[in-house]
């Protein structure tokens, strides 16, 4: 990798020496590596646990506008007991809903260990000031909200001004209280990976618990090129500083082969200790389906139909 140059206008001199030399990112390389971790095969056995690993990886999400109490309290049941015939199979990490439909969420989940996470801070946009943000964030969290997912203003990030985008993610930390923070960059919009790995250092110097490629509302935005950009910025992060920060991709993953891709990515960019839903996340809504019905597959040697399992 070419030296680093130094931290682009917009940083503060305060901010600087919480950040790892920045770089730059050599596109062929990332991609041929993505590409190559991609092609990784794994055994039977070892595919039953990475299929049952990323049940419980999973923040089962709905963020429609057509959402109701109802539909979130069958979410919550889905998240607790993803296949009903199989109580062997785990229940997923959390639910992710609106900030209006926390309360219904807290409630349903309330002692089975399924957290309940929130978008928050004018999602997906992140267009509304911050004091309006902030008293999102301060409302979900003292209306039971275990995790906040955050969106940046990716405005102000790619208009280059960093210090502002820096100072609002330290005060939605801070408005979190205990809650972890999860920070979206929403990658598709950030045009490069350089900007990815920026965006990536700026949110884990300024607090965040996690880092999340997309709100979801992206097509395709937690590719296996732009997931290994992020995972290398934890990594370097954890290795300067010995802080972990997680890692959450969404938007995109559908299916079980392609979550067991970036479990091969992360597995082999940060190790097994990352293999746990405190560091790692799937952010997801018809991800958990096809993983249930290959986790089908897997145990009984017959494909289950579809229709076998509720829709999301």
């Amino acid at each position: 990798m070419a030296q680093a140059p130094a931290l682009p206008t917009g940083f503060e001199l305060p901010l600087e020496p919480r950040l790892p030399r920045i770089g730059s990112v050599d596109q062929v390389a990332l991609e041929e590596r993505a590409a190559t971790l991609a092609k990784r095969s794994i055994k039977r056995e070892a595919k039953v646990f990475a299929l049952e690993l990323a049940v419980r990886m999973t923040d089962l999400t709905t963020l429609e506008g057509a959402d109701t109490p109802g539909k979130v309290a069958a979410l919550a049941s889905k998240a607790i007991r993803p296949d009903p015939s199989d109580p062997n199979v785990p229940s997923v990490a959390a639910v992710c809903v609106y900030p209006n439909l926390v309360p219904p969420a807290v409630e349903r989940v309330r002692g089975s260990g399924v957290k309940v996470a929130s978008v928050a801070t004018a999602f997906p946009s992140g267009q509304s000031p911050l004091e309006t943000k902030l008293e999102e964030v301060r409302w979900v969290v003292e209306h039971g909200a275990d995790e906040v997912d955050m969106v940046i203003d990716r405005g102000a990030f790619l208009a280059g001004r960093y210090a502002k985008v820096y100072d609002e993610i330290v005060r939605v930390k801070e408005a979190s209280g205990e809650a972890h923070l999860k920070v979206i960059l929403e990658t598709g919009e950030l045009g490069t990976y350089d900007n990815v790995r920026r965006a990536s250092l700026l949110a884990m110097a300024a607090g965040a618990d996690f880092i999340k490629t997309s709100t979801g509302k992206l097509p395709s935005a937690a590719t296996l090129p732009v997931a290994l950009v992020m995972l290398e910025a934890i990594r370097d992060v954890y290795e300067e500083t010995g802080r972990a920060v997680g890692f959450k991709p969404a938007g995109g993953i559908r299916n079980a082969k392609q979550a067991v891709q970036h479990l091969v990515l992360v597995h082999e960019t940060l190790g097994e200790d990352w293999l746990t839903p405190d560091r790692y996340r799937f952010g997801a809504s018809s991800l958990l389906n096809d993983i249930l019905m290959q986790l089908r597959k897997e145990k009984t040697g017959r494909y289950q139909s579809p229709d076998y399992f509720t829709i999301d």
